[in-house]
């Protein structure tokens, strides 16, 4: 069992997950092209040679990154494997020297174990609702929006 940066063999893996869950609305849908672009925003969780679980972490601005994409396959929910994803994460923004992190979720508990806080999406730079418009939900999101400092 391992957590690393995402490769080029992982993709049609990566991709399967997200099509597990984004026709439930629970994660944003990603094609091949947006995948093979933020490639390097992953981490995957291995196991016996498999994807079992991704999370990204995209730089939204100079201080600023999002989590998102987080998933780990139905059998091996609530063994920790998501947040040693998001630690992963947490560990890498801290690296790269950013200040805040944050998600949009239907978990708020699982990311304020993790040390986030609920904010309200306005605080949130316009420039992360790009991607919203691809949302089925928009322009009414019910997610709840998180933060946690780690600079």
């Amino acid at each position: 069992k391992m957590i690393r940066k995402a490769k080029l063999d992982d993709i049609k893996e990566i991709q399967s997950l997200i099509k597990l869950y984004a026709p439930r609305g629970r994660i944003l849908p990603r094609s091949l092209s947006e995948l093979y672009d933020h490639l390097r925003d992953f981490f995957v969780f291995i196991r016996n040679r498999k994807v079992i679980g991704i999370c990204a972490l995209q730089i939204c601005w100079d201080d600023l990154a999002e989590i998102r994409s987080l998933a780990v396959q139905e059998e091996d929910q609530n063994k920790g494997i998501g947040a040693k994803l998001v630690k992963a994460c947490l560990e890498e923004s801290r690296g790269l020297g950013l200040k805040r992190v944050f998600a949009l979720t239907y978990e708020p508990e699982f990311f304020e174990g993790l040390g986030f806080k609920r904010v309200d999406k306005t605080v949130l730079p316009h420039k992360i609702w790009t991607d919203c418009l691809k949302c089925v939900k928009f322009p009414d999101c019910d997610e709840i929006a998180v933060l946690k400092e780690v600079g």
